[in-house]
């Protein structure tokens, strides 16, 4: 049964008037049960129940944490086939994407576990004192990280599990010991409840601090949440209007705090002469499929695809045009996604510079795949409407005329969190300079993949330069996700017994440290 009240210091609340409902993203239908949106009264309660929480959950021992993390995971895959048919009704994703789902999202809670277990993320450094050194002795200095603290998560509307309430964000942030505050995304408030009670659970049999998680539903209150003083980082997937805003609001506050958000990306894919001569046919079809994934509903989506004036690149496109309008169409995620997905083929439509190569007319309900062609002056010129995502089931095709016009074209691009080469190895091998080249724009370099697919990993990254992402040196998936809510502290002649255990003498926890410059488990003689 749905209960819809906010998630404050493991407690339920409901103060306010306002009450909400999730709809079925099919039918438009008000699905069971109300939601009370958050007054700023209960924002202001649930950042100071996880700023109480801080304190006693950053100073448990990495494997209280590894516990509470997979207790998570277990709750989550405990989730049964009820759970399933609600999250497929609020976002009209096939049953099979969300149990797929359902396991990536625990499977990166493990994940976490594991990281926390292994120790490495502490980043434990020691220089002893040096008490002869000459002309000036050396004091003994202790490094590792620690958690920042309370952490405002943003659930995204794309994947209601992994990048949502229980998603990589929240999954990082508990792993480094900063208790959460989650805005449920109004796209699923249903799963989003289901998902926060899994969390409760984990947490009550592993014995954490109440307020370590907590959750706030309506529109506008994330403005009450980023504007805390309690909150020290801020974790979001999204748009880049959003997360511009959200960006600008952390930035004004009297003490600025990071933003982590992962917003825009059109994800290039360059296609090389040779490889459409060999297997044209097959990249034709397996873009196609690449790009309607999941009504194209994917920060990955490849949205622009560039290749080299040849005969290859001219039949390809016939066949991409073949291949695209033979793609049926699909619901999304919900009424305003559907809405924006038409705003922007509008737009392509209406631009002079745009031609329309493959699609059926846009109907009521349901988004049609749609194929465009630029002239690549658009991209050298700096028309933003190239470089907007379009998120859906699109992607507009570019020829260039050489390899020197294909650099420039490349140079112009703004951040990506992708860009994928098709080619044959002699013309990879020829064109190495296109992976040096994509290198200072992207966050990730396939070749001979598509995009779609971000595996969960410790060398995944899944970020890019702006505005793929509002900060370049970080990724939302993988396990270097931890470092986004870590800050490093030092403890300069400190007493052992006062220290960490991550830096006494001992080890006791046995990690790797960098010990006057080299790396050792061993204690200190």
């Amino acid at each position: 049964m749905i209960l819809g009240h906010n998630y404050i210091g493991g407690q339920r609340s409901a103060q306010g008037d306002i009450r909400l409902q999730s709809l079925d993203a099919s039918t438009g239908e008000a699905l069971p049960g109300e939601f009370c949106q958050a007054t700023e009264a209960e924002v202001d309660a649930a950042a100071r129940a996880a700023a109480a929480a801080f304190p006693a959950y950053r100073n448990l021992s990495p494997e209280r944490r590894a516990q509470f993390l997979d207790a998570i995971a277990d709750e989550l895959d405990a989730l049964g086939d009820a759970f399933v048919a609600m999250v497929c009704r609020e976002t009209a994703l096939p049953a099979a994407r969300i149990q797929g789902e359902r396991g990536r999202t625990s499977g990166q809670m493990r994940l976490f576990a594991k990281v926390l277990r292994r120790g490495d993320f502490l980043g434990a450094r020691i220089d002893r004192a040096l008490p002869d050194r000459q002309p000036l002795p050396r004091v003994d200095l202790r490094q590792m990280r620690i958690g920042i603290g309370p952490v405002a998560v943003f659930g995204a509307s794309n994947f209601p599990l992994a990048f949502s309430t229980a998603g990589g964000d929240t999954a990082a942030a508990l792993a480094a010991g900063c208790p959460v505050v989650v805005k449920a995304h109004s796209g699923h408030m249903a799963t989003a409840e289901a998902v926060a009670d899994a969390i409760l659970r984990a947490a009550e049999r592993t014995g954490m601090p109440a307020g370590v998680f907590n959750m706030v539903y309506g529109g506008g209150v994330g403005e009450w949440l980023v504007k805390h003083a309690a909150i020290q980082a801020v974790g979001f997937t999204g748009s880049l209007r959003g997360g511009n805003a959200l960006c600008r609001l952390a930035a004004e506050r009297p003490q600025p705090i990071p933003v982590f958000a992962e917003m825009s990306s059109i994800n290039p894919v360059i296609l090389l002469p040779h490889a459409l001569r060999t297997r044209g046919d097959t990249i034709a079809r397996e873009l196609a499929a690449s790009v309607t994934l999941g009504c194209g509903q994917f920060c990955t989506n490849p949205g622009l695809i560039i290749g080299l004036r040849s005969a290859q690149f001219t039949g390809f496109v016939e066949q991409l045009k073949g291949q695209m309008a033979e793609q049926p169409a699909q619901t999304m995620l919900n009424r305003g996604t559907l809405a924006s997905y038409c705003k922007g083929l509008e737009h392509l439509h209406g631009h002079p510079g745009v031609r329309h190569l493959a699609g059926a007319a846009q109907g009521d309900g349901q988004a049609q795949p749609q194929l465009f062609a630029a002239d690549v002056r658009l991209l050298l010129e700096g028309d933003e409407l190239l470089q907007e995502e379009v998120f859906g089931p699109a992607t507009v095709v570019i020829e260039v005329e050489d390899t020197a016009q294909l650099r420039a074209a490349i140079q112009a691009l703004r951040g990506q969190l992708t860009a994928t080469l098709i080619g044959e190895p002699d013309e990879l091998l020829a064109h190495a300079w296109l992976g040096e080249l994509l290198q200072e724009k992207v966050g990730r370099v396939l070749v001979n993949g598509y995009p779609t697919g971000v595996e969960v990993c410790d060398a995944m990254v899944h970020g890019g330069p702006y505005p793929a992402t509002s900060d370049s040196r970080g990724t939302s998936v993988g396990t270097l996700a931890i470092e986004r809510f870590l800050r490093p502290v030092c403890f300069q002649n400190y007493p052992d017994a006062l220290l960490p255990e991550a830096l006494r003498d001992g080890n006791p926890l046995g990690v790797l440290r960098l010990v006057d410059g080299v790396f050792s488990r061993e204690g200190l003689v």
